[in-house]
């Protein structure tokens, strides 16, 4: 079989011979006509260069066929042609389609960094102006403390107003973390662990399914939850995270921890934004948290 890359030249070659008998058979021209289209077509040169070589060939054999076989020379040539055009048209297809799953791909990515860049710049808006409250509330206090019943007022005031922030601050957190969460799903093709927000931080606790049994190596869910959280974190270049292992009879808590941490850090998290620590025993349900913290 000649190779592929030869294939256009060969196709030429050969397509020089249909047009020599196209004038003697009109079912030759017809077929060679098609054939040509398709090389014409600039979009097709490098598609079903195969196919379309194999049509030549059964057409130049068309023309030079005995009349004893030249009606089942006709039905491969015919044959041929549609097998090449319809290579054609499935290979540009296939083409095609490639190039709109890239397009779309691209496109749900840098629309999921902007709404994060949106929540992120709404954050530290929220924050400055939450700043900028408690220092005038301060104010407010040093001024009042003159008079007992100002002063409460205007505490009674502060606590209101700080409270509202308090809630809006929160809950802007929340968002930007639901959107980082979405992009880093997104990029690494993994799921993200169910978390909570407590005091600490946004806290992910894996199960002892993380790691392989009676080792403190990560098993595939593992590797798959630490691949997430690794984007969840790159998509938060501000957020840290504290590992606290869990151990059993086998594995100490400390050691996973470390198993976690290095997994994080060969997924591309900076070292010095991870902490790993031990934390005693731990339960089917419970082997390791990883606090997320901004």
């Amino acid at each position: 079989m000649p190779s592929l890359r030869i294939l256009p030249a060969l196709l030429l070659g050969l397509s020089v011979a249909g047009p020599l008998f196209a004038a003697d058979n009109p079912v030759i021209a017809q077929l060679s006509q098609r054939l040509s289209a398709l090389q014409a077509n600039p979009e097709f040169t490098e598609l079903a260069a195969f196919e379309r070589l194999q049509a030549q060939q059964a057409i130049n054999e068309l023309a030079e066929a005995r009349r004893s076989v030249r009606e089942r020379a006709q039905y491969v040539a015919e044959r041929r042609v549609e097998i090449a055009e319809i290579a054609v048209r499935t290979q540009a297809a296939q083409r095609e389609l490639a190039r709109l799953d890239r397009t779309r791909s691209e496109l749900l990515v840098e629309a999921s960094r902007r709404e994060a860049e949106r929540a992120r710049q709404e954050a530290e808006r929220l924050r400055i102006q939450a700043q900028i409250q408690a220092e005038e509330s301060e104010r407010l206090r040093q001024a009042a403390e003159a008079e007992t019943l100002a002063r409460q007022d205007a505490e009674l005031a502060l606590t209101s107003v700080a409270g509202q922030q308090s809630a809006k601050l929160s809950a802007a957190r929340q968002k930007e973390a639901r959107l980082a969460r979405e992009e880093a799903e997104l990029v690494s093709g993994a799921k993200l662990p169910a978390s909570k927000f407590e005091a600490r931080g946004e806290v992910f606790t894996l199960p002892a399914s993380t790691y392989a049994s009676g080792s403190a190596k990560l098993s595939a869910s593992g590797q798959s939850s630490a691949s997430a959280l690794a984007a969840y974190l790159q998509a938060s270049p501000k957020a840290k995270a504290r590992i606290e292992g869990f151990g059993d009879k086998q594995t100490n808590g400390q050691r996973r921890a470390e198993a976690m941490r290095d997994a994080l850090v060969a997924a591309g998290v900076p070292k010095a934004r991870i902490q790993a620590a031990g934390k005693g025993n731990g339960t089917s349900a419970k082997a390791v948290d990883v606090v997320i913290t901004q």
